[in-house]
């Protein structure tokens, strides 16, 4: 999970507004709500991942590798140290524009569908210096949110919870005050131009190989 219980109590939600297992389930179902938005997820998970051989040396997993245990290709077992395949994965370093891997020595990756069998630890992670990193703080940040925007305040309209943001102007009798416009050129996943400002910028690139 992206957030913990203790994140959103931390934030001001009391156990009167939710229970621990209430809370846990709109952190689960927030994150999964952002893996789904952004096409890959922020934490390590072990998987093995089916690729296609593209008769090139290098292949574009559809997600960051963070450590890789076994590859092999034509079902044939190959190296995976460094002077055999140089891994371009997690956790993420500055310039990173993509997960890839790439074969060595002029060997390539057979052009075929599904030729290609990578197991390990995968997730798009950032650095805090151990060797899996950990979840970005933005993406904890948008899963708090998105958990808080789905649980109402006590005594508010749910509506009126979820929609506050859009108000860009209220008035009292003796005083007024105006918001900034949302820019309208972004994509929206939410409605919540915070949230959706980090899933943008955590988008995975279109093109990358499929699983």
């Amino acid at each position: 999970m992206y957030a913990s219980v203790a994140d959103l109590r931390d934030e001001g939600v009391s156990v009167a507004q939710a229970s621990d297992a209430r809370l846990l389930a709109l952190i689960d179902e927030a994150g999964r709500a952002i893996d789904s938005f952004t096409g890959w997820f922020f934490e390590p998970r072990n998987l093995t991942l089916r690729l296609d051989g593209c008769g090139t040396p290098s292949i574009e997993p559809p997600v960051p590798p963070i450590e890789l245990t076994q590859l092999t290709v034509g079902g044939s077992e190959v190296s995976v140290a460094p002077v055999d395949l140089v891994v371009v994965g997690a956790p993420v370093q500055p310039g990173f524009d993509g997960p890839r891997l790439t074969r060595t020595r002029g060997r390539v990756f057979p052009k075929a569908v599904g030729n290609v069998e990578a197991a390990g630890t995968w997730g798009y992670t950032e650095d805090d210096g151990t060797p899996q990193g950990r979840t970005p703080v933005e993406i904890r940040r948008a899963c708090m949110l998105l958990a808080l925007r789905w649980l109402s305040p006590l005594g508010t309209d749910d509506a009126e919870a979820r929609n506050r943001w859009r108000i860009i102007e209220e008035r009292t009798r003796d005083q007024s005050y105006k918001l900034d416009r949302v820019s309208g050129g972004g994509s929206t996943f939410t409605g919540d131009p915070d949230i959706d400002g980090i899933v943008a910028r955590y988008r995975r690139p279109p093109g990358l190989g499929a699983a």
